[in-house]
Parts: structure tokens; sequence; C-alpha cells
């Protein structure tokens, strides 16, 4: 009931791992798909999108994948690395998922240092054809020697709510660490996003997230979308992928593209974003699929 609870708050109002790069971002955990379409995909999180965006959209496609990735971002020489089994081929889709992020930001000339585990499993449920909900349980444990930072572990909890209005129209609202130990590493957040599929190939998608615990103006506003060719046989794939982010907190502005490869039994993903105001920052990340026996879609994919 807690859950439902959630869910309906934010469902009224809008309709992470750690969060140090700006504000609202909760972005240190994002792979290369969602990075690459300006931080976007909670409407049609599927697979390990489902564990950094969504819970909720675990069902919308019937898959076994296992998912490996591996990021870089030079401004803090952070290296990021997510490990993921999901499975949404039984009645309550779900996945075991395990993140690092080790970081060396400078500040006034110093080097600090900063790093988190996170391991947990996130679980989904469609009631119907239409409604989806999903909740993630992690425990966590991170660590830094920035005064505003101070170390913690324990669990925490996320709830996300997808519903299909259309064969074309997705929606999504989840909230973030909304019950268990308190960090500032991992802050309570609302977001909110939409998916459009207004012809086969290409996906349209936009999301919104909202820091909670912090301060002042808050606000992550990002979008992009993905086309996917496919080769002449149709085994093969080739997503592309664009995108762009606005921080509401700094001021931020940042543009992302990536592309894949995508065949019956792996996926290959590469994505990037370059922050263009307020800063220089670029981060890259790649990761690779490995995937099951197939089972019949879902519908979006």
């Amino acid at each position: 009931m807690r859950a439902l609870a959630a869910l309906a708050v934010l469902a009224s109002t809008a309709a992470a791992g750690p969060a140090r790069a700006d504000a609202d971002s909760l972005l240190d955990h994002l792979g290369p798909r969602e990075i690459a379409v300006g931080e976007a995909g909670r409407a049609g999180a599927i697979g390990a999108l489902a564990v950094s965006l969504n819970p909720a959209g675990l069902p919308l496609t019937r898959e076994l994948v296992f998912e490996g990735g591996y990021g870089y971002r030079l401004s803090d020489s952070a290296s990021l690395v997510s490990v993921s089994a999901c499975d949404s081929t039984n009645a309550m889709p779900g996945c075991f998922f395990y993140q690092y992020v080790n970081a060396s930001p400078e500040l006034d000339g110093v080097d600090h240092k900063r790093h988190a585990h996170t391991a947990g499993i996130s679980l989904s449920r469609a009631l119907g054809d239409r409604f989806l909900l999903g909740s993630t349980a992690k425990y966590f444990s991170a660590g830094s020697d920035l005064m505003d930072e101070p170390d913690a572990s324990g669990f925490n909890w996320d709830a996300g709510l997808t519903v299909r209005l259309t064969d074309i129209v997705n929606v999504a609202a989840v909230g973030y660490n909304l019950w268990g130990k308190r960090s500032p590493q991992y802050p309570r957040a609302a977001s909110g996003g939409v998916l459009l599929r207004p012809w086969g190939p290409l996906a349209v998608n936009f999301d919104a997230v909202w820091n909670l615990d912090a301060e002042g103006s808050t606000g992550r506003y990002g979008g992009g979308l993905e086309y996917f060719l496919t080769g002449g046989s149709g085994q093969v794939g080739y997503p592309l992928r664009a995108g762009v982010v606005h921080d509401v907190a700094g001021s931020n502005t940042y543009l992302s593209a990536g592309l894949g490869l995508a065949t019956m039994k792996l996926g290959l993903d590469v994505g990037a974003r370059r922050q263009v105001r307020g800063g220089d920052e670029l981060q890259l990340i790649a990761s690779l699929r490995v995937f099951g026996p197939r089972q019949e879609s879902g519908g979006l994919e």
C-alpha cells in the first residue's frame, strides 16, 4: 500500500544512485542508451533501463538479458561500472544488479575521493494491458571526503508506474529513494516521462527529474530521439540516438548522442554526453548485452 500511495502522489503532481555532478541528475548509474537520448526513457524502460530509470517498465518486453557496462567521466576521473541480469519472461519480471562509482573530483586545487557501491533487485507486475507497477529495493554503501557528503550505508527503495495510454504513447512516474536510509549521495527524487512512437523505427522520449531534498530551484529536463535502422535480413539493427539535457540548479546544458549494434543474441551500445553550457564535462559509456532465448514482444520492442 505504501508503494501505491507514493505512486498516486507522483502521478498527480507530475503528469538514483548518487548525484554529485549536478543536483538533480541522478546520473552516475545511467547507461549508454539513456545517456544518448538526453537521460530520458522512463516511459519505455526495458531490461537494465528499468534498474536505473523505472522498475515498472520490465513487462514491456519478454526477454532474458545480461548486461555489463563501463563509463568514464573526464571532469572528475570517474569510473562507472554496472552489471545486471533481467528476466521478464515470467509473471513477475525482475532484475538483479550491482553498480559501482569511483571518482576523484578536484575542488580548490585539492583532489578528493568519492565512491559508492549499490546492489539490489527490481520487480514489476502488469495490471492488465495498460498499467505496470514496479519497485526496487537496494543496499548502498557510499564514502567521500567531501564535507557535505558524510559516509553512509543502508537500504532504500524506489517505486515506478508506467501507463500505456495507446499503442503510440506511454507515460511514467517514478520516485527514487523514497523510504529508507537518508543520505546526500542518494537524495529523494521524483520523475516523470513520456514515450512517443509515431512511426515504427522512431522513438521520442521526454523526461524530467526533481531532487526533493535540494534547496532552491530544481529540475533536470531532457529528451531525445532513437531511430532504429535494420539490415536487409531484419536480423541486425543499428540504433542511432541523440538528445539534450538542461539542469536548472546549475544552469547547465548538455548535448548527447550514441549508436548501437543489435542482433538476436547480442547488443552493443555506446553513448556520450558533452556539457555545452556551464562547464566542459564529457562522459563516455558503453555496454554489452547478451540475450537468452527470445520471447514474443510485449508490444514496444
